[in-house]
């Protein structure tokens, strides 16, 4: 099964990345046009263009991004198949790409496992507790809150508490990011709304789905059998009801999961985080294909490696997969 996820990976990464190839040369816009001054002599954009490889066939180019020729005479082939793997270099600064996005994935790495632990464990202690109280006031309660959350927009509830919670009632400081080797406490204390942020919107998602699966397990034969064996009802919720239950929500939070790892676009933008997702948002405003690609290609990687370790994790939450 791995072997075949894996093969499966390749696969997404060539067609991803052909399709952004694709896209860019429909995007209007010249780089070499917006790398060099204004006023430039067209001899000066030729040579430019020349230098990125822009005067090459479409195809060319991206062959040229998994293994290809030293396009701007550094002495490193270009190519993602090369070791160490080399993106390319951005139209705009002439950085390596690769070295950028490995500058700032720490910070949207920091946003994505505080928030994915926040959201599952607020997310999935409404689930529990709704389905454990079927139409009482607790569930309808969760349900409000599921639709409050869903329905909200993600920037609006982060302008809402950087409003409250900064500006107005100063509780947490600016959102900024320390690494978390200098200080970890000051890391987590910096992230805390955007974490909540995105706690609040992917919980309110999360637990009406663990609430209704719960409830559909909870009729099965095998949870009947159980109860009437004599089983003490926590042991019967927790091993037989919850686990089976967790499967759907499993499946959103690999989906998730490798979205937020190939950028939290809104959080970071509303909180002014230089992460992965701001640095997309940027490269597409600029028109800087190596630094557009290079986000894809990330992104595409980060989605299928989190499927993959669903796909294990269906093993140990469910029997039946086994």
């Amino acid at each position: 099964m791995i072997a075949r996820r894996v093969v499966w990976l390749a696969v997404l990464v060539v067609v991803i990345t052909a399709i952004t190839y694709t896209l860019f040369f429909v995007i209007p816009g010249d780089p070499a046009v917006q790398a060099v001054p204004r006023g430039a002599s067209p001899r000066t954009i030729a040579e430019v263009r020349h230098r990125m490889g822009l005067d090459q066939p479409v195809w060319a180019q991206y062959i040229y991004f998994f293994h290809g020729p030293d396009l701007i005479g550094n002495g490193h082939p270009s190519g993602v198949l090369n070791w160490p793997p080399n993106l390319g270099y951005s139209f705009k600064n002439q950085e390596p790409v690769l070295d950028t996005i490995l500058d700032r994935l720490p910070v949207t790495v920091s946003l994505a496992i505080g928030g994915v632990l926040l959201w599952l464990l607020v997310g999935l202690s409404v689930g529990i507790i709704s389905a454990l109280r079927p139409r009482s006031v607790q569930d309808r309660t969760a349900m409000v809150f599921a639709l409050v959350g869903v329905s909200m927009p993600q920037f609006l509830l982060g302008i809402t508490l950087l409003w409250l919670f900064y500006f107005t009632i100063p509780i947490f400081p600016a959102p900024a990011y320390v690494p978390f080797t200098q200080d970890p406490l000051s890391w987590a204390w910096h992230l805390v709304l955007p974490w909540c942020t995105l706690a609040l919107t992917y919980a309110a998602a999360y637990s009406p789905i663990l609430r209704s699966s719960m409830l559909e397990v909870a009729n099965e034969s095998w949870v009947l059998l159980a109860r009437a064996k004599g089983l003490r009802r926590r042991d019967v919720v927790w091993r037989h009801v919850v686990r089976p239950a967790l499967s759907p929500v499993m499946t959103m939070l690999g989906m998730d999961i490798g979205v937020l790892i190939s950028g939290a676009v809104v959080v970071e933008i509303v909180f002014g985080l230089n992460g992965v997702g701001n640095l997309a948002i940027h490269a597409l405003t600029t028109v800087d294909l190596p630094v557009i690609a290079g986000t894809v290609l990330l992104a595409a990687v980060s989605v299928a490696v989190a499927n993959l370790l669903v796909d294990l994790g269906y093993r140990m939450l469910d029997a039946r997969v086994q």
